[in-house]
């Protein structure tokens, strides 16, 4: 998503959506999807858990990642008319929408909430340049308030009982030696530690480091409720990694799937353009089947950034394409 923040994304998307869905005889609310997100070695890392708590009871299943906005309702209403069973739930403002609203919706539309998504507060840029100063937990001016709202994000799953919280933790140095990596492990030890006091996992979305980077830091955190969310597309439109190889490096820490598709970067201030799936680098078939032979049991969550009606044509067709894989 190159230099969109991801708020004015979501904002932006959701109204096209909304008349796309209603002139297609759905609801007429939007569906809005996100894009792309203690001290060092302080004893023996725990290995994460290596697959969602459902294993072995519910078969590989499709979702969306979608904005909740002020209508947890309407948004969960999306999800149950593209015929997802799954959602990771975004939400921006913890004061808009309460825990009681969201696990009403859900209910009401038998959708299953795999994660809570958070971002922020503050400037996110998604490329090269801005990146590394604004993305995540790694930036020392906005670490302390993204460590309150991502605790905040923590109580909010537990009222609703959404057992994971999700987000892109930054630009990890690739040095294990920077101050600014032993800063961000800190900080990460803190919101891991906190999620693990509401009986929830951590989930790292994959992107901004090399996969042997996110492994580094997810022993160097040391915590035994860590796991990705594996973004096929991120680790091309990032230049870190192709899927198919990464996952032999993650594949036990492996909690969620965006299924997504890209293109590598040509410019080296802009990330690769992400594409409908099909049109891009990540082999689904492949990684479909190497997820299977890791037993992975949950969610493969759809996520589609761009906006209009052929964003609702890309998600239905990525529905079609998925369910001929997993089923």
């Amino acid at each position: 998503m190159n230099k969109h923040n991801r708020r004015i994304f979501l904002q932006n998307s959701a109204g096209a959506l909304a008349a796309t869905l209603s002139s297609a005889g759905g609801a007429a609310q939007a569906i809005a999807v996100t894009p792309n997100h203690s001290a060092v070695g302080a004893g023996p890392a725990q290995k994460a858990q290596p697959v969602t708590a459902d294993q072995g009871r519910k078969p590989l299943r499709l979702g969306l990642i979608i904005d909740v906005g002020k209508d947890p309702d309407a948004a969960m209403a999306k999800v149950h008319d593209l015929g997802l069973p799954t959602c990771q739930a975004f939400i921006e403002d913890f004061e808009r929408v309460t825990p009681e609203r969201l696990r009403q919706a859900l209910d009401r539309h038998g959708i299953e909430a795999t994660a809570v998504v958070v971002g922020g507060p503050g400037k996110e840029v998604w490329d090269f340049y801005q990146g590394p100063l604004t993305v995540g937990l790694v930036p020392r001016e906005t670490r302390a308030a993204r460590i309150a709202h991502i605790k905040q994000a923590s109580d909010f799953a537990k009222r609703c009982g959404v057992p994971a919280i999700q987000t892109h933790c930054g630009f990890i140095p690739e040095n294990p030696n920077d101050p600014i990596y032993r800063e961000t492990i800190a900080a990460m030890r803190d919101v891991v530690a906190y999620c693990k006091g509401n009986d929830q996992n951590f989930r790292y979305e994959t992107g901004q480091e090399t996969p042997i980077t996110l492994v580094r830091a997810i022993q160097d955190v040391g915590m035994d409720n860590q796991g990705v969310n594996f973004d096929l597309a991120n680790l091309i439109l990032y230049g870190k990694a192709n899927p198919v190889d990464a996952i032999e490096l993650l594949g036990a820490y492996v909690q969620g799937i965006h299924a997504k598709d890209g293109l590598w970067p040509t410019n080296p201030k802009e990330l690769g353009k992400e594409v409908a799936i099909g049109e891009g680098k990540v082999d689904f078939p492949r990684i479909i089947a190497r997820l299977r032979e890791l037993n992975y049991r949950g969610a493969i969550t759809i996520e589609r950034e761009i906006s209009g009606p052929k964003q609702v044509e890309d998600v239905r067709a990525s529905k079609a394409y998925l369910e001929k894989l997993i089923t």
